[in-house]
């Protein structure tokens, strides 16, 4: 599996989720809300709606989702926050074995794509089947490690 950005592979780290078993939908809308963040700041905030203390802010897929005070439409996806967070900490772990400064990482590349799904048949009345698919996502979260700013 090839990675959407390229980095200086001495300055930065990465690591891979391959088919989750999450919706692409939240998966999008969890990943495009940490990119950007430093490292500790998107931990503190998946591990906050992993409590349901902070929401998602949902920008694409805006169909019956309800406001959220301070965040406008939003939900709480729980279970995508949980594989993203298990992601970022592969990256996290990724790094330090590089000995890249944790607190100067931050998240400059997050991407959620749909897995090929998996096809699952459930029974029906009068020996006949239905079948029916399993969503799943690949996660890529690439760190890089910012420069100090001179003075």
């Amino acid at each position: 599996m090839k990675y959407v950005l390229e980095t200086d592979k001495k300055k930065s780290a990465r690591a891979t989720s391959v088919n989750t078993p999450i919706s692409p939908r939240d998966a999008l809308e969890v990943v495009r809300t940490v990119k950007g963040m430093k490292l500790e700041r998107a931990k503190d905030y998946l591990e906050n709606v992993i409590l349901k203390k902070n929401a998602v802010p949902y920008r694409k897929f805006l169909d019956s989702v309800s406001h959220k005070k301070g965040v406008g439409p939003g939900r709480y996806p729980v279970r995508a926050a949980k594989y993203v967070l298990e992601t970022l900490t592969s990256a996290e772990n990724n790094a330090e074995f590089k000995q890249l400064d944790s607190e100067k990482l931050i998240i400059k590349s997050a991407v959620a794509q749909p897995a090929p799904p998996i096809k699952y048949f459930t029974y029906k009345a009068f020996g006949s089947s239905g079948k029916f698919y399993r969503e799943r996502v690949h996660i890529q979260i690439v760190l890089e490690e910012l420069e100090e700013e001179s003075e």
